[in-house]
C-alpha cells in the first residue's frame, strides 16, 4: 500500500491516445490506496461500546441517528441491551421497522435468541405489530421453531393479539406447537379466556386434547380459571357435564395475580408513543401510577403452603422449565442440563438491579416476563421485585 502511495505520478505507459488516460488511472489507484489506508487505520481504533442501559433506551425512543453511529463506530449489530435483548429485539418489541432494517442491514440474525429463548418475531407477536411481525417473516425469521420452544403464535395468543394470531395461522403457524411445558396456543387461549381464538384455533385443526407435562388440557385450564363457555365450546357434551359436576379444587389454583391488567399495557403503549412524539405525559403517568398501585396490591404474594415433592418427568432442553400440577399444593421442577436451579438466575445484566431512571418500555418488559413465568410456574418474586424498583426508578 504504501509503495502505490509513495508512485510518482510520471506517466510512462505509451498509450494509444495519447489524451493522459494513464495518468488518471494512476490517481484514481492512489485515492483508492488512500481511502483503504483510512479504512484500514479506523478499524484498528473502534470506540466503546455505549452501556447497556443506554443503548436498550437509545433503540427504544427509535434514535436511529445515534444507533447508526454506533454501529459505524464498530458496533456489534447483536450488542445486547439490559433487558429484552438485542436492538434487533427491541426494535421488534416496538414495532419499529425503520430500527429493524438498520439492524438486519449490518448483520443482525432474526433468529437468535434472548436468555428467555425469545427471539424477535416473539416479541412483535406479543405487542400485536402486525406490520413488523409480517417484515420479520419476509427477512429471515422462524415462523416454526423446534419442539417444545415458544413460538409467535404462543405468544400472540397469551397475549390475546387476534390479528397476528389469525395471520400467523395463514402463513401456516403450526397450531399444535409445544411449549416448554408442553403448552399449545390452545390451553393458553383456555386459560386467558380467549373464547374468540380458542374458536380459531380449533377451526385451524387444535388438538382440545393435548396435555402438558403436568396433565393440564385446556379444559383444566377453562375450569381453573372459571371460563365455562369456552370449556363448554372446546369439550363434548359428555366431557363438560362431567367438569361442571367435579369439585373447584379439583383443576388446581387459579394464579391471576401474575397477569397485568389491559389498562397497564395500553397506558405503557400510550406513554412510549407519546414520548416518542415529544408529547405531554403527565396525565398518562397519573392514569399510568394509579393502575400499577392497584396492581401491587392486587399481586401481592401470599406465603406458599408447603409443597411435597414430585418425580422429574423426562423433558430435553436446556430451560429452567417448572409446571403446577392440578392438583393443590404440588409443584415440581425441571433443572437441565447446564442451566442454573430456580431462585438462582444466572447473572446477566438484566437480572441485576438497576440503576438510573427506568422506563414504560422496562415496565412493560418486566410484566411480560411475570406472566411467561406464572404460566409456566415458575416462581415470580424476583421478577417483582425488579418490577417494584423499576416502577420506582421511573422518571416522576
Amino acid at each position: 500500500m504504501s509503495a502505490i502511495l509513495c508512485t510518482k505520478t510520471t506517466d510512462t505507459t505509451p498509450h494509444a491516445s495519447g489524451d493522459g488516460s494513464g495518468r488518471e488511472t494512476m490517481q484514481a489507484m492512489r485515492r483508492l490506496a488512500f481511502a483503504a489506508f483510512i479504512w484500514l487505520a479506523a478499524a484498528g481504533v473502534q470506540a466503546a461500546p455505549p452501556d447497556p442501559i443506554e443503548f436498550g433506551i437509545t433503540v427504544e425512543r427509535g434514535d436511529t441517528r445515534t444507533v447508526k453511529r454506533w454501529l459505524d463506530e464498530g458496533l456489534d449489530p447483536e450488542f445486547q441491551a439490559d433487558r429484552v435483548g438485542s436492538g434487533l429485539m427491541i426494535a421488534a418489541w416496538n414495532g419499529d421497522i425503520p430500527m429493524m432494517t438498520l439492524f438486519t442491514e449490518r448483520g443482525a440474525n432474526p433468529r437468535r435468541v434472548n436468555r428467555n429463548g425469545e427471539q424477535a418475531l416473539l416479541l412483535a407477536a406479543w405487542n400485536g405489530h402486525l406490520d413488523a411481525v409480517k417484515w420479520l417473516l419476509e427477512h429471515g425469521a422462524a415462523l416454526n421453531r423446534d419442539d417444545q420452544q415458544w413460538s409467535a403464535l404462543h405468544y400472540a395468543v397469551f397475549n390475546g393479539q387476534e390479528k397476528v394470531a389469525r395471520y400467523l395461522i395463514e402463513r401456516g403457524a403450526q397450531v399444535n406447537a409445544r411449549s416448554p411445558n408442553l403448552s399449545t396456543p390452545l390451553i393458553l387461549a383456555a386459560r386467558e379466556g380467549r373464547e374468540d381464538l380458542a374458536k380459531v384455533l380449533l377451526e385451524s385443526g387444535a388438538d382440545p386434547k393435548a396435555k402438558n407435562d403436568w396433565g393440564d388440557s385446556a379444559l383444566t385450564m377453562a375450569m381453573r380459571y372459571d371460563h365455562l363457555r369456552l370449556g363448554k365450546m372446546i369439550s363434548s357434551p359428555e366431557e363438560f357435564a362431567i367438569a361442571v359436576k367435579a369439585p373447584k379444587e379439583s383443576f388446581g389454583t387459579a394464579s391471576r395475580s401474575a397477569a397485568a391488567p389491559n389498562d397497564i399495557d395500553q397506558l405503557l403503549r400510550q406513554l412510549r408513543q407519546a414520548q416518542a412524539e415529544g408529547k405531554q405525559t403527565d396525565e398518562l403517568r397519573q392514569k399510568f401510577y394509579a393502575a400499577v398501585d392497584a396492581f401491587r396490591k392486587a399481586s401481592t404474594p401470599s406465603p406458599q403452603a408447603s409443597r411435597r415433592p414430585f418425580p422429574r418427568p423426562q423433558t430435553p432442553g436446556t430451560l429452567v422449565i417448572t409446571a403446577r400440577r392440578g392438583q393443590v399444593g404440588e409443584r415440581a421442577e425441571l433443572v437441565a442440563a447446564g442451566g442454573p436451579p430456580s431462585g438462582k438466575a444466572e447473572t446477566t445484566p438484566a437480572a441485576r438491579t438497576a440503576s438510573g431512571p427506568s422506563t414504560p418500555g422496562e415496565v412493560a418488559d418486566l410484566l411480560r416476563e411475570i406472566r411467561i413465568a406464572s404460566v409456566q410456574g415458575r416462581s415470580t418474586d424476583e421478577l417483582r421485585r425488579r418490577l417494584n424498583d423499576a416502577i420506582d426508578r421511573l422518571p416522576k
